[in-house]
């Protein structure tokens, strides 16, 4: 979540200290208690999937091993696998999409590295917790 949707969403609900609301934020707190706290609406925020994202280590990587997580379910393949890995407790994993292999940090929903299958072999994966093959 953005700061800048955060706040969006902290100015929707008005803090009083005891004295009752304000004329000028009545229309906005009624309208926020009708529809939804702002407790509500900050995890319907949180809950919302941006997708997996890419540190600046891993997209040098799919640059230089030419691999391209745009072409046919790869990207949706990874989300996949890190909500799974996610669900089991996994903190770090290794992902295995078709014949490559994503090192991600499942807390952070960020993929570290990416490993082409030429560079597979003979390779040791070290500060992972789980791997997911999908």
């Amino acid at each position: 979540m953005l700061i800048s949707e955060y706040l969006a969403l902290r100015n929707k609900i008005s803090v009083t200290t005891g004295n009752g609301v304000t004329a000028e934020n009545a229309a906005r707190v009624s309208e926020t208690t009708e529809g939804e706290s702002f407790a509500a609406a900050l995890q319907s925020k949180l809950e919302e999937k941006q997708g997996v994202g890419f540190s600046k280590h891993a997209i040098q990587r799919l640059s230089e091993r030419s691999i391209d997580v745009t072409e046919g379910d790869t990207l949706e393949r990874l989300n996949k696998a890190i909500e799974i890995a996610a669900d089991k407790g996994s903190n770090d994993a290794l992902v295995l999409v078709d014949s490559n292999a994503f090192v991600v940090s499942v807390k952070n929903n960020k993929v570290v590295t990416a490993i082409a299958q030429e560079e597979l072999k003979g390779n040791i994966f070290t500060k992972i917790d789980s791997t997911v093959i999908i």
